[in-house]
């Protein structure tokens, strides 16, 4: 018989990093190692590791990964709601089995399991507002307000430079206000850049590098003329910001007003409807694995209706 060339050998499985015979509780110390390497946001670790705690109230720390099927799984979901004695919400219960889904798939994709006991269950999404965001007319008539601000008298750049940052790269609120001026990468007027800075260690995976508009930096430098900040790009609280979008709102005549969310929001769904790759996208709106998959849902529901 011809012996099998390399080519046609079957590729291997790749060593699984703990047999099925593994506790629960040693398997979830494992999980969240993987959680963190892959930069999943903090309150989702400790919101998928509160989740399998509840589980192994339901089958025991020393219940070995392998020896839970769907049935144990879908006996689980029924006693938190009805037998726990703890009140699950529709949206509690959700999270719950994105949790069982997540972590028995990780354990199915790294060939400590052989079958995904959580692939049968049913998610039941619960369904919750889509965000409001501008339509291209109120985007133009937006921006036709902030300019005549911007060439008023007096002139005020600030409303423009503002509105044009958070339309262009979809940062929040929290993240603008914490912009120091060292944060703008201005060597090359053509492509000035934007880095999104974390103090807190465990936000460094939200850190990014982020294109500023065409002629922001004109703006920019009638801005630095006219308020002088010395550190912070914006030396006012978020509040005082949200201020300054209140009066705008008004003036372009915006019935729904506007928010860092309404222009987070309108940022992420052009780009969307764009064509921008969706890891692009995730990674500029500084998202999560979990938390673009629900703002990706979210996406696709607004690009489907008419604005």
């Amino acid at each position: 018989m011809r012996e099998p060339q390399p080519s046609e050998e079957s590729t291997p499985r790749p060593e699984p990093p703990f047999p099925p015979t593994t506790s629960l509780k040693a398997a979830m110390g494992a999980f969240e190692q993987y959680m963190r390497q892959q930069d999943f946001a903090e309150n989702t670790i400790k919101s998928f590791l509160n989740d399998l705690k509840i589980l192994t109230q339901f089958t025991g720390v020393g219940r070995a990964v392998g020896h839970i099927g769907t049935r144990d799984l879908e006996e689980f979901l029924e006693w938190m709601q009805t037998k726990r004695g703890v009140p699950c919400s529709p949206k509690s219960l959700a999270r719950r089995i994105t949790t069982l889904k997540v972590f028995f798939g990780w354990l199915t994709e790294a060939g400590v399991l052989l079958a995904d006991p959580a692939a049968p269950i049913i998610h039941h999404p619960v369904s919750t507002p889509l965000p409001t965001v501008l339509s291209d007319e109120e985007v133009e008539r937006l921006l036709q307000t902030t300019q005549a601000i911007r060439r008023g008298n007096p002139p005020d750049a600030r409303p423009h430079l503002l509105v044009t940052l958070v339309l262009h790269t979809g940062i929040k609120k929290g993240e603008c206000v914490q912009i120091e001026l060292n944060h703008l990468d201005l060597s090359n007027p053509a492509q000035p850049f934007l880095w999104i800075r974390y103090k807190d260690p465990r936000h460094h995976h939200k850190e990014r590098k982020l294109g500023l508009p065409d002629g922001w930096t004109e703006v920019l430098a009638e801005y630095r003329e006219q308020y002088k900040p010395q550190d912070r790009l914006f030396p006012w609280t978020a509040r005082n910001l949200e201020y300054v979008l209140r009066d705008v709102a008004k003036q372009a005549d915006l019935p729904r007003g506007l928010s860092f969310a309404m222009l987070r929001w309108t940022c992420a769904l052009r780009d969307y409807k764009a064509g921008m790759p969706e890891e692009k996208l995730r990674r500029k709106l500084g998202l999560s694995h979990v938390g673009w998959r629900e703002a990706k849902l979210k996406l696709t529901r607004l690009a489907e209706r008419p604005l």
